[in-house]
């Protein structure tokens, strides 16, 4: 353990003590708490002196009650001002937070608490229920921490381990720069979740590319609908305004409490998902609404419809932009776009089945497109780079990429290359470069459908027949008919939408088709009433369902 003021330290928490120290009194972390007897909003609220304050002595307690530097620590805590002062006190302690969605469902929830094998759990009373009930852990948890009332299932209390705590020495652990600083769960949009394993290295490089790629300065005040990012602003010196919605379903948020959070504290900076962004878009410019203050948005997840973009726009000050950062769980930010390259430009070589530009390739990453393969590629030595302007997958090297999975070898093997002893991470994406550097998203590799004369790719065909007045979204997969695999569309269609009949409306999207290559020959469409989509963005499309659901409905 180190003095918190030692400049070597190289964990991601150092950020902390270093902010508190330039603006001791400035609001780190903001919580929505109810309204007054006047109807006006109430908050709770942590300056960074207290935030650093708090997480020191919960690190304190945290070790003292026995968990130890490097120990797997399952974290089930709303956002909440408990759960930064726990996150930044795990960090600290060199202790490695496991971070899973709760909305990946029970069966993926058990089995990636299986995988990653914990030792601590620390959670709000319900979690605690759910993992007594539904046996997780059982064999390997042996500390517990319950935030709130702690009822039969022994342990400490959050505020039990504060009292061990209590002292008044800064406490930071002198961790390494590739020593496992958490355990983030991917969302599961694509297959079973699997967890990333970030170090602190990882964390304090992505910090910095965000810095560098999107101006932000110390000051800002952030309003991030997407709870891990948060835990990037106090490293940046920015305020959190935790905002007042429920986490796992973005698109079902309620406009005006966002607009609300957003005049209550001078929000500068926004991080939404594309399907937050589609619903208060909407609501803003149905209603006029206006985010004066708003000078930067940030949307990641899933590309954002060019639509979309227009909305939001309208309701932000000139000079205000809107990027959406390319990237994943394991490599973030890779690329960058901003709003007005998409609309001024992009959006129109989209429209006609060129992919989704995803920008140019935020330094230092080098981004290479390889020949396509569901075979695992050890060594680059074994990799075919393609050429500008041919479609392959997207491959990155860079500080942010991480070297594995945890508990999971072949994972691991099918998504990484050793390129001179570094890491290239496979984002599992296929896209190309065009002439002028940038790069264009054409889907998942696993989204692709292999037809006997050719092979299609997701994005390019979708955003065609995304064009259509009925649509709101699509998406390609196959099923066999007769024994040959056919290419099928599925549609959603817009609530906003004249009245259309199957018939008709399956006639002018196969027209539509007609006038592009990647859509010619697509004449097998299918209406859904709702896809499924990921619970951490609800962007991300579930095309194995919808797959399996075709493939019914057309047997």
């Amino acid at each position: 353990m180190t003095d918190a003021l030692d400049s070597g330290v190289c964990n991601i928490a150092a950020a902390l003590p270093k902010m508190a120290r330039l603006q001791p009194q400035t609001l780190a972390v903001v919580f929505p708490t109810g309204f007054d007897h006047d109807g006006r909003r109430t908050y709770s609220r942590l300056t960074y002196q207290q935030l650093d304050v708090q997480s020191d002595v919960i690190a304190r307690g945290l070790r003292a009650a026995g968990l130890t530097r490097g120990m797997r620590t399952v974290l089930m805590v709303k956002p909440s001002l408990e759960f930064f002062a726990l996150t930044f006190a795990l960090f600290k302690a060199g202790i490695v937070p496991v971070m899973i969605d709760p909305g990946l469902g029970l069966k993926q929830l058990k089995t990636c608490l299986a995988e990653v094998e914990p030792e601590a759990f620390i959670g709000i009373p319900a979690a605690h229920a759910a993992r007594i009930v539904l046996g997780w852990g059982r064999k390997t948890i042996r500390h517990l921490v319950t935030v709130g009332t702690r009822w039969c299932w022994g342990g400490m209390t959050l505020a039990k381990v504060a009292a061990l705590g209590t002292g008044s020495s800064p406490f930071l652990e002198n961790t390494q720069a590739d020593e496992t600083a958490a355990i983030l769960f991917t969302s599961g949009s694509t297959g079973i979740a699997k967890g990333v394993v970030y170090s602190h290295g990882n964390f304090m490089a992505q910090v910095e590319l965000i810095r560098q790629t999107y101006g932000i300065q110390p000051g800002e005040i952030d309003l991030p609908t997407f709870p891990l990012f948060a835990l990037f602003d106090p490293a940046l010196g920015m305020t959190t305004i935790v905002p007042d919605m429920d986490f796992t379903c973005p698109a079902k948020v309620d406009p005006e409490k966002i607009k609300a959070a957003i005049e209550d504290w001078g929000v500068t900076n926004v991080f939404a998902s594309p399907a937050l962004l589609n619903t208060v878009s909407r609501h803003g410019v149905e209603h006029g609404v206006q985010w004066p203050t708003v000078k930067r948005i940030l949307s990641a997840g899933a590309p954002v419809p060019a639509v979309t973009l227009e909305r939001m726009q309208q309701m932000l000050p000139p000079g205000a932009e809107i990027f959406t950062p390319y990237g994943a769980t394991e490599a973030l930010p890779v690329a960058n776009i901003s709003s007005r390259d998409i609309l001024a430009c992009t959006r129109q070589f989209t429209n006609i089945g060129a992919g989704v530009c995803v920008g140019r390739i935020v330094p230092p990453n080098d981004v290479r497109i390889i020949e396509i393969t569901d075979e695992a590629l050890t060594e680059w030595s074994k990799v075919q780079e393609l050429p500008v302007g041919e479609i392959g997958e997207i491959t990155v090297l860079g500080p942010t990429v991480t070297a594995a999975y945890f508990g999971r070898p072949e994972a691991t093997r099918l998504a990484k290359i050793d390129r001179d002893g570094q890491t290239v991470h496979r984002m599992g994406d296929v896209g190309y470069f065009d002439a002028e550097g940038r790069l264009w998203f054409c889907g998942r590799k696993s989204h692709r459908v292999e037809l006997a004369d050719r092979r299609l790719f997701s994005a390019p065909v979708e955003e065609i027949f995304n064009t259509h007045q009925a649509v709101f979204r699509t998406a390609l997969v196959s099923a066999r008919i007769a024994g040959v695999r056919v290419p099928v569309l599925c549609i959603e269609l817009s609530h906003e939408a004249k009245p259309l009949n199957e018939q008709e409306l399956f006639a002018s999207m196969k027209l539509l088709g007609a006038k592009f290559a990647p859509t010619q020959g697509i004449s097998h469409f299918l209406i859904h009433p709702g896809f499924p989509v990921d619970i951490r963005h609800n962007a991300k499309i579930g095309r194995e369902k919808l797959a399996d659901w075709a493939q019914e409905k057309l047997s």
